[in-house]
């Protein structure tokens, strides 16, 4: 399959380029600028993205660009190529950010079918004095001269903006023609080629060998479940564990969900174990490692149990890998994630991952494409930690309770008000604060609660959803009267960046 690499030195958008790509069916992956992969006839050219750094700094991030493809560099990436090349690069007077109406001056195969005049977003304090002998500017803004060149005998091309982004009009066109017009990339990724290629792969990889995957009720497990199921039959045995950080009645419901489905399912109550191995953590990022180390211990104990099981198969999607890895000393790590750290010593089995190249949105499309019944493909993403990272602070049974019924309320209400399928994930969050109240004649010292909602294609960004104000007053009487420990809701406003989705 035709495939685009993207370089990442850093930039928070860079998911973006990788989204903007899918969506015009182009297969493609992101790897960390120091860690380029090989270049296999695959491979149809490579796009550079922006980054935080400056070409200027000593220590600039450097990579080793194959000179055979054809090549985007994307605001860094354009000026680490005009740096590198004997160009010239300077701190512009001020830092150019934000909308700005682009002008080509110079036809060529990158702006094929773009307007003449057309907005895009600029995010830069560099720019680019001085062309490297061999190019020419291909379009200009106001302030920014050379906003896009190519080199004229190499298919190499160059914007200072970001044609990611969706403030950018034209910006999937651009991308457009450098991926299919440029490197000739068919755009055949399609969810049904998907799953084929991922069949055949699985079933090569495999063979004969058993699998054990975790199951959580959620979207990403279960695409997964059936794309080994297709591929093994009944060499697929699936377990779900109750950590006991489910929701209300979830551990029943997710297990009835699956009778129809011919997965062979084995319900696992560990809840006892994990919470007490959560007594006295508080910081989250100890608590995402604690779960996620019983998580798989409780997998490997399970393993023994199936007889000559060798693999144990995970619902690991894309952001969970690009948010769990981070650049050092450019692009933080912003947070673990339990399918990602990597397995125990000691533990026999090898991890197969079939997602672990997808977005969230696009492994609901293979759901379908799979004939998963809407009910299950539709659920919203709930953390692999559960409500582990919804308690703030130390996570007790007293407090799961609580939130447990508040996160019912709040969650049923959605779907009665029709606004379940509209909102891409919501929960309740116990904050690790009481607050004074009044109810009656009494005065109250009790626990606030924090309703989250938000909307999104891909989890790497987010904005809070506009619930009605009734519908929030109607949510917050229902838990305040009928959740004992509750005297407070309040609502969440904050957009990812720079909030993220969960609280921990």
């Amino acid at each position: 399959m035709d495939k685009i690499i993207v370089l990442d030195f850093g930039s928070q958008v860079t998911q973006l380029i990788g989204r903007r790509l899918r969506e015009l069916n182009v297969y493609c992956e992101i790897y960390p600028y120091n860690k380029v992969p090989d270049m296999g006839p695959e491979v149809k050219g490579v796009i550079l993205s922006g980054s935080p750094c400056s070409v200027r700094d000593a220590n600039a991030p450097k990579a080793e660009i194959p000179g055979h493809l054809p090549i985007l560099g994307i605001c860094y990436g354009a000026q680490y190529l005009a740096h590198t090349r004997g160009g010239k690069v300077e701190a512009s007077d001020s830092r150019e950010y934000g909308r700005a109406q682009l002008t080509i001056v110079k036809e060529s195969p990158l702006f094929k079918g773009v307007s003449r005049s057309s907005q895009v977003w600029m995010s830069h304090g560099d720019t680019i004095s001085k062309l490297p002998e061999g190019a020419e500017v291909l379009a200009s803004t106001e302030d920014v001269e050379n906003a896009a060149y190519r080199f004229k005998d190499e298919p190499i091309y160059a914007v200072q903006f970001h044609p990611e982004v969706y403030h950018t009009d034209e910006g999937s066109k651009i991308l457009e023609n450098f991926a299919k017009g440029i490197c000739g990339c068919k755009g055949d990724w399609t969810p049904a080629s998907f799953i084929e290629s991922t069949v055949t792969e699985l079933k090569a990889t495999l063979g004969d060998d058993k699998v054990i995957l975790g199951l959580s009720g959620g979207v990403d497990s279960t695409v997964t479940a059936m794309l080994l199921h297709r591929a093994i039959g009944h060499n697929l045995t699936c377990i779900f564990v109750n950590h006991g950080l489910l929701r209300k009645n979830e551990f029943r419901d997710v297990l009835d969900s699956y009778k129809d489905m011919g997965l062979n399912v084995i319900g696992a109550d560990a809840s006892d174990a994990f919470l007490d191995a959560l007594k006295g953590i508080e910081e989250p990022e100890a608590k995402r490692k604690t779960i996620g180390r019983l998580f798989v211990e409780t997998f490997d104990k399970y393993a023994h149990t199936v007889e000559g099981a060798k693999w144990l198969g995970q619902g690991t999607i894309y952001p969970d890998v690009i948010e769990s890895a981070g650049i050092p000393g450019i692009a933080s790590k912003i947070k673990s994630h339990h399918n990602v750290g990597g397995l125990p010593e000691g533990m026999d089995l090898k991890v197969v991952e079939p997602l672990r190249m997808l977005f969230k949105d696009e492994v609901r499309r293979v759901g379908r494409a799979l004939g998963i019944k809407e009910e299950l493909i539709g659920r919203h993403p709930f953390p692999g930690p559960g409500l582990g990272i919804r308690v703030l602070g130390e996570v007790t049974r007293e407090k799961l309770d609580i939130l447990r019924e508040a996160d019912d309320i709040f969650i049923r209400a959605l779907r009665d008000a029709g606004l379940y399928d509209k909102i891409w994930q919501a929960g309740a969050i116990l904050l690790p604060v009481r607050s004074v109240g009044v109810m009656g004649d009494e005065r109250t010292y009790e626990y606030c609660i924090a309703l989250r909602a938000v909307i999104s294609t891909d989890a790497m960004t987010a904005d809070w959803y506009p619930l009605p104000y009734d519908f929030l007053s109607d949510v917050s009487n229902r838990i305040i009267r009928k959740v004992r420990g509750v005297n407070r809701v309040v609502y969440d406003i904050s957009s990812k960046p720079p909030a993220t989705i969960e609280w921990e």
